[in-house]
């Protein structure tokens, strides 16, 4: 990789945002990608570097979405016709290549997700040691004094004191996927009515899990870290809707991204895999 990517991974790195490092491993020509190849997908869409045309770069762009969705590497052959299978390669037929394959190999990098703590009670310091071995970044915070990211994943309040309303209000107000709070149902209640009397929307109270976590019957402060985490854990993997499209120039699918090119017909958004198809389609 060149040092330009090279320092754009670190980057990237730094700032918690998931990328795939892709690398051209294998080709049979003609094919204008070469071995050695390489680029970085973010979780856009965007592809910074190459690693073939513009028909190949949609098949990359597909999988790794799914690479950083899953965390884990995928070795991807794109071929122009139907392919053998093989144990621990995903194939898949790119009708726009020029007769040649690519083999390219998706290293998705991707952060430990990160998981705000409020309140130190004996089920906080449970949460953050169960959290950690299950591959959370668990992260220690009193009150709203800390500034949620956009790829943060969760926060648990368990303070049971005055912090916990402006932890509360932090966590909804950054949109995080999961806030929970540990309380009973009686008191759950009534710390939604104080953020409701405190102008906080009903829409946003109504994404607060309290009392937090599955409902496993938990008594102690480590079950009842687990039925927490096990929420976090099904929000973290539940799989994200990739939209998609068929190119009607040349049969392909597409991922839709902001970058994807597009063209109005009859009201309708026609999508496609290159600038190429747009242009034919348009002079059809």
């Amino acid at each position: 990789m060149d040092r330009a990517l090279t320092r754009r991974a670190e980057q990237l790195a730094e700032r918690r945002e998931p990328f795939v490092h892709a690398t051209v491993v294998r080709v049979l020509r003609p094919t204008s990608a070469k071995v050695g190849d390489t680029a970085l997908v973010l979780a856009d869409g965007t592809i910074e570097g190459f690693v073939g045309g513009d028909c190949a770069e949609q098949s990359v762009r597909t999988y790794a979405l799914q690479a950083i969705e899953r965390a884990e590497p995928m070795l991807l052959r794109i071929v122009p016709f139907g392919g053998e299978e093989d144990r621990g390669v995903v194939t898949v037929q790119n009708p726009c290549l020029s007769g040649g394959m690519i083999e390219v190999f998706l290293e998705p990098v991707v952060g430990a997700p990160r998981v705000y703590v409020e309140g130190e009670m004996p089920i906080s310091a449970a949460l953050k040691r169960l959290g950690a071995q299950v591959g959370l970044d668990m992260v220690a915070v009193a009150g709203g004094d800390f500034e949620p990211e956009p790829r943060d994943l969760a926060l648990v309040v368990a303070g049971h004191g005055r912090e916990e309303l402006p932890a509360l209000r932090a966590g909804l107000e950054a949109g995080m996927p999961y806030v929970g709070l540990v309380a009973s149902r009686r008191r759950g209640v009534g710390v939604l009515g104080e953020l409701k009397g405190d102008g906080v929307a009903q829409e946003l109270l109504d994404r607060i899990d309290t009392p937090a976590g599955l409902d496993i019957g938990a008594r102690t402060p480590e079950e009842i870290a687990l039925a927490i985490l096990a929420r976090i854990v099904q929000i973290r993997r539940a799989p994200k809707q990739q939209v998609t499209a068929v190119d009607p120039v040349c049969g392909m699918t597409v991922t839709v991204t902001p970058g994807t090119p597009s063209a109005e017909r009859d009201g309708e958004t026609v999508y496609f895999c290159c600038d190429g198809c747009k242009n034919a389609f348009a002079h059809a």
